[in-house]
């Protein structure tokens, strides 16, 4: 192993090809996901109108179980990921979640059939996270793990950029009888061209022949134990029963319940914030989603720089993160201003900037959340371990957006006639979550301590 006083490697930058490839997989994931969210006004609009007919309710229904799916199946998927490797795990999700992504554009509309279709699509999704979590505690030293998870975590921002100017030109293009149709079929299979650069460019560190000695050594040098440099990423089964009886892995397990769902809530509920609180067209909603998923990818990779900079000063690897991650969670007690900023009889044509302001603050606060909430899992358990660790904190996040999303469609139903009371309620939630998270896994993991048992 290399010094510690290394910060470098002596040649090849290979890992960041990785990188850039766990980017796109993202990028796909993401923008595959996003398409329900600019179908939900044509999915809502009375069918003697030419829609679907639904309540809010049936499309919060379509979107927790979509949630609950892929809550449901991370944890597994976690687990065959690291039985069978990143290489196939991640192409075999991608593949599923590619077939179910198209197959929703033949299903009409019923709202059962979308849910069951979307709900398969959900297995697929489950696995893209632990699978690329997994890859990056294998490619980086874990003083680059933050970060290059900040940037392969910006391709949810980058696929929800497209959806949010592609959905609503297919609606424009096609009209909205095709279009939706058209939109689930272009985004999935799109997925299917990362297939062939994955296979071709993808080997785990002791197999890639591009990797050279002292890059190999660099991804090495923060290693604290011997099992943490395995030979391959296929090893012994690690109990998920053994991994609940860790306080570390209850850490990672609340600090993902009680953030996820509010990505998942910005995910699926901005663009009807918007049509409903600002009068804005399918037309108009498309410029102020792509910034704010824009302003999200800056959050992610800047986030995960964070703790970088403490570590070169001398700060350590855990304490770092939960430095970074506090600050962090600051930043989306802005959110608490959304309504009053939103008021247009109070700001006029401003409202419409000023709150979507807000949301840009909180949404890129929460990617730089995310960025290092998913390096901790490296930071406290062995490599064999990270895949199962990170499929049980999925399935608490999807489980935290399953109950967002049922409390935004009961409340948007509710105050059907008042939706900035129902929008209100669910900004406070969004703006409390993350310092509530911080505190809990305060109280569980105080100080650093690396599971060397398993």
């Amino acid at each position: 192993m290399n010094s510690q006083g290394q910060t470098s490697p002596a040649s090849s930058n290979y890992r960041w090809v990785i990188c850039g490839l766990l980017f796109f997989a993202t990028t796909f994931n993401y923008m595959d996901r996003q398409v329900i969210s600019y179908l939900k006004e044509f999915f809502c609009t009375p069918a003697e109108q030419g829609g679907f007919g639904w309540s809010n309710t049936d499309f919060a229904n379509l979107t927790s179980a979509f949630t609950g799916f892929y809550a449901g199946m991370t944890i597994i998927a976690g687990w065959v990921i690291d039985k069978i490797g990143t290489k196939m795990g991640l192409a075999l999700s991608l593949t599923i979640w590619s077939i179910f992504g198209i197959l929703n554009a033949f299903v009409g509309r019923l709202v059962m059939m979308h849910v069951l279709i979307r709900s398969a699509f959900g297995v697929g999704e489950a696995g893209n996270f632990p699978a690329s979590i997994k890859t990056v505690a294998e490619w980086f030293p874990k003083r680059e793990r933050a970060l290059a998870t900040g940037i392969f975590n910006s391709g949810s921002n980058f696929g929800a950029m497209i959806a949010a100017l592609f959905v609503p030109w297919c609606m424009i293009y096609f009209g909205d009888e095709r279009g939706w149709k058209m939109a689930f079929i272009f985004t999935g299979a799109a997925g299917f061209l990362w297939l062939f650069f994955w296979f071709w460019l993808y080997e785990t560190p002791t197999k890639q022949k591009s990797l050279s000695k002292a890059e190999y050594d660099y991804i090495h040098i923060d290693d604290e134990t011997a099992a943490d440099q395995q030979t391959g990423d296929k090893t012994k089964k690690v109990s998920w029963g053994r991994l609940f009886g860790y306080r570390q892995t209850w850490a990672f397990f609340f600090g993902k319940f009680m953030t996820d769902g509010i990505w998942w809530f910005y995910l699926f509920w901005l663009p009807d914030y918007l049509k409903k609180q600002f009068g804005m067209t399918k037309h108009e909603v498309m410029l102020p989603t792509f910034i704010v998923y824009g302003v999200a990818i800056i959050g992610s990779v800047y986030g995960g720089s964070i703790p970088m900079t403490l570590i070169k000063k001398g700060m350590a690897v855990y304490k770092a993160r939960m430095t970074a991650m506090f600050i962090i969670a600051l930043f989306p007690l802005t959110v608490l201003t959304t309504q009053y900023f939103g008021n247009v009889g109070e700001f006029g044509k401003m409202a419409a900037v000023l709150a979507i302001a807000t949301i840009c603050i909180g949404a890129a606060a929460h990617q730089a959340w995310s960025a290092n909430l998913f390096t901790t899992v490296s930071d406290m358990f062995p490599k064999k371990a990270v895949g199962s660790v990170t499929g049980i904190g999925a399935m608490a996040g999807g489980l935290g957006g399953v109950i967002v999303q049922k409390i935004a469609g009961g409340l948007t139903d509710h105050f059907k006639d008042t939706p900035q009371h129902a929008y209100l309620i669910m900004f406070i939630i969004c703006s409390l979550s993350y310092l509530t998270a911080w505190g809990l896994m305060k109280v569980l993991v105080p100080r650093h301590k690396p599971i060397t048992d398993l």
